[in-house]
């Protein structure tokens, strides 16, 4: 139904790559970026465009070599009240990795 809200899991899922080659996945609530840019210095996957203020990820898809820097962009960004905007998910379980601010492996997305 379209009056239903959006699963932040099922984003990307129809695009996606197989998990065996990026079993992770960003999520990003660009409408909650404050533009610090804290992710794009931790991180070679995020950038911050100067002329929107926003922050975009290179790849929305990853591999566990890209995993360390992606979860610390997520740790990171200060934006919702230092619960972050970027989060990072196990593409086979749905859990959230990082920042996963209630500790219990559930998406903290705030749409």
């Amino acid at each position: 139904m379209a009056d239903e809200p959006v699963d932040p899991s099922d984003i990307g899922g129809t695009d996606a790559p197989p998990i065996e080659e990026k079993p992770y996945k960003i999520i990003f609530e660009a409408n909650k970026c404050i533009g610090a840019g804290k992710c794009a210095e931790v991180s070679g996957n995020w950038e911050l465009d100067l002329t929107t203020g926003i922050a975009k990820p290179k790849a929305y898809f990853i591999e566990e070599s890209d995993l360390d820097e992606n979860v610390r962009a997520a740790e990171v960004c200060p934006a919702k009240k230092d619960k972050g905007v970027i989060h990072v998910v196990d593409r086979e379980t749905g859990e959230e990795i990082a920042p996963d601010p209630n500790g219990d492996g559930t998406l903290s997305v705030d749409w």
